[in-house]
């Protein structure tokens, strides 16, 4: 994907909230093509310090051109957010002055057929964010036994028709592993009564948001990262977390508010804040983005 088509959802909105000042440490902890991660370090220049992360390599790279100009302010970092306390004690930073994180996957891999994250685009059964590590969507889909996929699909995924999707997956991977994408996206739109396969959304988006979500850890990451990073934010240091469904929403604002009851945050966005139509209209991916805001106390 060319760079100059990636657009950061909610720019304006992070750089208003993150109070950026010149001189201030910044983690981007999802770095992804860098969109947010520029309009950072152009703000905290100079004398500022931004530690970029990202659990794909291609990112990583991507970001490092992208943001090239500010080299001697950056530290990028291939690696995992859930790791952010050891990064920054490696990068001999204790605490920081903001962290963001923009989840659920970029533009650039649900683009990329061979990424596997499309139910529209054949290709490998992956959606690995980490294309280095061990589990991928195909091992879940075709080893799970119904019980589990059924699960799966509930819980990170919401599926209404987890059950029949379930079982449907299982007499279909005794003719053959399921082994791409749209022998996935197909299988699912075949297991949902006829009546419903054609409402708004693709029949296919939930299985594969539970799948990729199951993959990644995604949920499991998120609640161990905003705690982590609490612990790392100066007084007054802000987080920022960029959700894309009700799942991930729902951690963020109950973890907030777990920490403002216990007095180590104020949450400064007691709503959600959500694109401007005009973001939307040029941007259409960013529709279902929701952003929240808390301050360290």
């Amino acid at each position: 994907m060319d760079e100059k088509l990636h657009i950061p959802v909610m720019c304006g909105e992070i750089i208003n909230y993150l109070n950026l000042a010149a001189g201030k440490t910044i983690v981007d902890a999802t770095i992804g093509m860098g969109g947010h991660s520029l309009k950072i370090i152009e703000r905290i220049s100079p004398g500022g310090k931004l530690i970029g992360i990202d659990r794909d390599e291609d990112a990583i790279k991507t970001a490092r051109s992208r943001l090239g100009d500010y080299s001697a302010s950056c530290n990028f970092v291939y690696g995992n957010f859930i790791d952010v306390d050891k990064i920054l004690s490696d990068a001999g930073v204790q605490k920081v002055d903001g962290i963001l994180l923009d989840l659920g996957v970029s533009s650039a891999q649900l683009d990329d057929p061979l990424r596997g994250f499309s139910f529209q685009n054949e290709g490998p059964l992956d959606m690995r964010l980490d294309r280095n590590s061990y589990i991928s969507a195909y091992d879940l889909v075709n080893n799970l036994n119904e019980d589990e996929l059924s699960e799966l699909l509930w819980n990170f995924g919401e599926e209404r028709w987890h059950n029949r999707i379930a079982r449907y997956l299982v007499k279909e991977r005794e003719k053959h592993p399921i082994s791409t994408t749209l022998e996935l996206s197909q299988a699912v739109s075949r297991a949902i009564p006829y009546k419903y396969r054609h409402y708004r959304i693709h029949p296919a988006t939930r299985t594969f948001q539970a799948v990729r979500i199951a993959v990644n850890r995604e949920l499991e990451s998120l609640e161990i990262v905003i705690r982590k990073a609490v612990e790392l934010l100066k007084n007054n240091g802000r987080i920022c977390v960029i959700s894309f469904h009700s799942l991930e929403d729902r951690i963020v604002k109950f973890s907030f508010r777990d920490f403002a009851a216990k007095g180590l945050l104020k949450i400064i966005t007691p709503k959600p804040l959500v694109p401007a139509d005009e973001e939307i209209r040029q941007n259409p991916k960013s529709r279902s983005a929701k952003l929240r805001v808390a301050e360290r106390l």
